[in-house]
């Protein structure tokens, strides 16, 4: 028996898609049918999602994905939850999966290499080794790896930017450096290592799997993982073994608590953080204190509130 009633899971795959128009009807039609919600992206480069629903709906439309030889070894990640995670179900056409801002760059053709975890400590033990989180700064805030350099990235689209003017990376004596990079379950790091190729970088290596499997397979006492990991779900973060984290969602923003939240004076449940206060208007603050007194409503009832959308909520 499984101790919750709803199975989410994440998937994506770089894989050519000239006829991803097409796709997006029958698709959308079978996730339907299913009674599953969430959002699939599809683009030329491939496809990208994280849908949720009961256990036979979700195995369904996987087994469905999976008849089609371009997904025919689509991998997927797992987690339960009591409430269903999402309202409803969309598929969307999009120029990327990821947005990286150089859609020409092909991953399924000019990712670097993959690292293993058990073989990840000794590559970015490496003095010669430039290691570089891809994922954006509030998610590295959270943790990261020791060594790592943190771009301060807002979006992901940012990254060949700084890659640009990052003094790290200079070529030195004519020559590049070795480059590892790392992002959460592994999507990022296939675009960025692919555009890093693009740039002329020859060495370039990206953590298999993300730090999720790495954290799964790791022992603490062997990690070099210091912190914890966010995640785009309620767990909000994981720490090794993907136990959850001591990290809280802001509901406003979607994005962990900095530290010092609660003594803040820009702090409010459900309405704002120190992160979002100055992003949002009086207008949706108000929109947000409503939905806050609704939940709580919801709550002394026992009753699940859907509620209007937050105003910086961020779609799965």
């Amino acid at each position: 028996m499984k101790p919750h009633k709803f199975l989410t899971v994440a998937f994506y795959k770089f894989v050519e898609l000239p006829d991803v128009e097409s796709r997006k009807e029958p698709l959308l039609a079978f996730c339907e049918q299913q009674g599953v919600k969430g959002l699939i992206l599809l683009a030329r480069e491939g496809i990208n999602s994280t849908i949720a629903g009961a256990e036979d709906a979700i195995r369904a439309v996987l087994a469905y994905l999976r008849t089609d030889p371009k997904f025919a070894d689509l991998q997927h990640k797992e987690s339960w939850s009591e409430l269903p995670p999402f309202r409803r179900m969309r598929v969307r056409l999009k120029k990327e999966i990821v947005t990286s801002g150089v859609p020409e760059v092909s991953p399924s053709t000019m990712a670097g290499t993959y690292v293993k975890p058990e073989d990840w400590n000794a590559l970015i033990s490496d003095p010669e080794v430039v290691l570089i989180d891809t994922r954006n700064d509030y998610e590295v805030d959270l943790g990261t790896f020791e060594r790592a350099i943190d771009p301060r990235l807002q979006t992901f689209s940012q990254l060949p930017a700084w890659v640009d003017e990052a003094d790290a990376l200079k070529v030195v004596d004519g020559k590049r450096p070795k480059v590892a990079m790392f992002c959460t379950g592994g999507i990022r790091c296939e675009k960025s290592t692919a555009m890093m190729r693009a740039k002329g970088y020859q060495e370039v290596y990206h953590l298999e799997g993300g730090i999720l499997k790495y954290l799964e397979t790791i022992s603490p006492e062997n990690s070099l993982w210091r912190g914890e990991c966010f995640v785009f779900d309620e767990r909000v973060a994981v720490k090794h073994g993907l136990e959850r984290g001591e990290s809280r969602l802001c509901r406003c923003c979607r994005q962990p608590f900095p530290k010092g939240t609660f003594e803040s004076d820009k702090y409010e449940l459900g309405v704002s953080c120190p992160r979002c206060f100055d992003r949002t208007t009086p207008e949706q603050k108000r929109t947000a204190r409503e939905r806050q007194r609704q939940c709580e409503l919801a709550d002394a009832r026992k009753k699940q509130h859907i509620g209007a959308k937050m105003p910086m909520h961020q779609q799965p």
